[in-house]
């Protein structure tokens, strides 16, 4: 299976036309990026946000063009402790122009299976698919691009299901 880079798939921001959507499964992630800050997070220590920069910058371009970036972040509770984190970082993520909801587990509607051997995806313009695949450990390795019309047809739909049932970030309460 061939995998691209997550600056690769960052690069598939320039080019969808309306709406990218992200389906978010894990209670854990690593990734580089975040690493020292989330270390400095754990340790009480404040934080500039600079390493979130270039993400602020690629979404606020993004939502600024009319185009929509959408999440739900389907999540344990009691939260983990990134997840907790995270919850406290989404500010950001709506300040510059994305729309973040949560749907706790123990909320999914009945019979929900996940696609993609229930790996995240984005979702862009409800034709192509960047599937992330993680180590063991959780690391982000990379994505895979999914453009079988099947399976589009199969998050298309899980996608417009979660995000009917999930609660936007400003109403939920951890």
């Amino acid at each position: 299976m061939d995998l691209i880079t997550p600056a690769q798939r960052d690069e598939l921001f320039d080019s969808f036309e309306r709406d990218a959507f992200h389906l978010e499964l894990r209670d854990d992630y690593g990734s580089p990026v975040e690493d020292t800050p989330y270390a400095r997070w754990q340790r009480g220590q404040a934080d500039d946000y600079t390493w979130l920069g270039p993400w602020m910058a690629l979404m606020k371009r993004v939502t600024g063009e009319g185009r929509t970036v959408r999440r739900v972040r389907v999540v344990s509770e009691p939260h983990s402790e990134y997840v907790t984190w995270e919850h406290s970082l989404t500010r950001l993520n709506i300040e510059a122009g994305e729309d973040i909801r949560w749907l706790p587990r123990h909320r999914l509607p009945k019979d929900v299976t996940f696609p993609l051997r229930g790996n995240d995806w984005w979702l862009y313009d409800d034709r192509l698919l960047a599937v992330g695949h993680f180590d063991s450990e959780g690391r982000v390795m990379g994505s895979e691009i999914v453009e079988d019309p099947d399976t589009v047809a199969e998050c298309i739909r899980l996608r417009d299901l979660l995000w009917s049932v999930a609660t936007p970030h400003t109403d939920y309460t951890p």
